[in-house]
């Protein structure tokens, strides 16, 4: 059973009706995304300051198995995040309240697209030149050393994460909902997340997910932005020989075996860098 309703000419589907007359405070409303999994529909909005980006939990959405009460709580439970984790890189929070029936965030706008492979937009990040994917990079390992200096550990990271701006080739980092202050203990087996991304500790139960987790997630987000895929293959790689031995090092089965930090690690591919210039 689905529903569509209208708000200012923009058409979306829903299990059942849902009031969004709050909406209007906000501005006019130019897009909306009612086709995530999470349990949120999300709003574009526009007024005379400018656009912004609402996310809203309680309504019942077409395609999640989340019930409205819990996306209401977890969304609830992001604020923190977003606000322990400032930074140019990450979409800023704006305000967050309760509505009837449910509660919504509300970030700033980023005029970019979505990096997801299950975006339009993906196969044109993949044809970027060198130079400017090695710049979106970089922001993301900055924004990842800051991420374990506020004592978090990044957890369902991955492409659909990332948007970028072709015209102004800017970066940001649009979802940290499952990021946590450590400690991290994996007490699910199989955590969130896409296994291109994920280190072996996301899926052992019991194993702690640290900062050398998190050295894996970067060396595996270098595979996937530069090639050698989830095989961590040397001929589809894009970049320097030097950063694929890095990223490989990065993406060690064992612990033990990567880098001790993500600021160790940068240091390392920033050096060879410098040397392939």
């Amino acid at each position: 059973m689905m529903i569509t309703q209208t708000i200012d000419g923009i058409t979306f589907e829903l299990k059942e009706e849902f009031d969004f007359s709050f909406l209007a405070e906000y501005g006019k409303v130019f897009a909306v995304f009612d086709r995530q999994d999470s349990g949120y529909i999300c709003f574009g909005v526009q007024n005379d300051q400018g656009k912004l980006f609402i996310k809203v939990a309680g309504a019942a959405t077409v395609y999640s198995h989340t019930h409205p009460d819990m996306a209401i709580q977890r969304l609830q439970s992001t604020v923190a995040i977003y606000e322990d984790l400032r930074h140019p890189t990450l979409i800023g929070i704006i305000e967050h309240k309760e509505i009837p029936g449910g509660y919504i965030t509300v970030f700033e706008w980023f005029e970019g697209d979505c990096m997801g492979r299950q975006y339009a937009s993906y196969e044109k990040f993949l044809v970027l030149p060198l130079d400017k994917k090695l710049t979106v990079y970089e922001a993301i390992v900055q924004f990842h050393i800051h991420v374990n200096e506020k004592g978090y550990i990044a957890l369902d990271f991955y492409d659909g994460c990332m948007m970028y701006d072709f015209v102004v080739d800017e970066t940001r980092i649009c979802d940290i909902e499952f990021y946590a202050p450590k400690p991290v203990i994996n007490t699910m087996g199989r955590m969130w997340g896409s296994s291109r991304y994920m280190s072996p500790e996301e899926i052992e139960l019991g194993a702690e997910i640290d900062e050398r987790s998190n050295v894996f997630l970067m060396g595996a987000t270098a595979f996937q932005l530069f090639g050698g895929g989830i095989e961590r293959n040397r001929e589809t790689w894009q970049a320097d020989e030097r950063l694929f031995q890095i990223a490989l090092k990065a993406v060690s089965m064992s612990k033990e075996d990567r880098y001790s930090s993500i600021s160790e690690y940068f240091e390392a591919w920033n050096k060879a860098m410098k040397s392939s210039h």
